[in-house]
């Protein structure tokens, strides 16, 4: 499905949640993509299993030299702090909005939306996430949704969400319907 398609997975150096970097990673290779790990910042990032640190894994790129004309389609995993840190840093900001800007699919899980929101893409869109996040999603224009997952088609590109890990499975085979179309 997404045979030779390069995806980019666009996290903060720390605060990752593990499992929704890993599972979207292993759905992409498993249909013959090619992930590549975006960061802020080279060497390596650090995961989290919720608040304990779990693996470490080695960045590809920095936001300074990754353009998004490089890659087919984005995953921003969660965690509360790696979008937090994410949506500080204005060129991570500007790679996610490049995204849309070019009408590439993106898929974004948990917290993830909130650096959907700095990069003001989110307006008129159907989405869902961590409910913590719902008010954020509304106030930015959003209509936020209560569904393990969201295929949102009404903009630029597909926009794929979800809500948390236990929505991995349906996350990661519409993250990989959408890099495949």
């Amino acid at each position: 499905m997404t045979e030779g398609k390069i995806i980019a997975f666009l996290v903060a150096p720390e605060g990752v949640e593990q499992v929704e970097l890993t599972e979207p990673w292993k759905a992409v290779k498993q249909a013959g993509g090619t992930p590549k790990l975006v960061s802020t910042r080279p060497g390596q990032i650090q995961g989290f299993n919720h608040l304990d640190k779990a693996d470490r894994f080695a960045v590809d790129e920095t936001v300074d030299d990754a353009e998004a004309a490089s890659f087919d389609g984005l995953v921003l995993p969660g965690g509360v702090a790696n979008p937090d840190h994410l949506r500080t840093q204005p060129k991570a900001v500007q790679f996610v909005r490049a995204f849309f800007d070019s009408g590439k699919p993106v898929a974004a899980i948990c917290h993830a939306s909130w650096t959907l929101i700095e990069a003001d893409v989110v307006r008129g869109r159907t989405l869902t996430s961590w409910p913590s996040v719902q008010t954020d999603l509304r106030n930015a224009g959003a209509t936020w949704v209560d569904q393990e997952v969201v295929v949102d088609t009404d903009g630029p590109n597909t926009l794929v969400t979800s809500r948390k890990p236990d929505d991995l499975k349906a996350f990661c085979q519409a993250a990989i319907d959408a890099f495949g179309a």
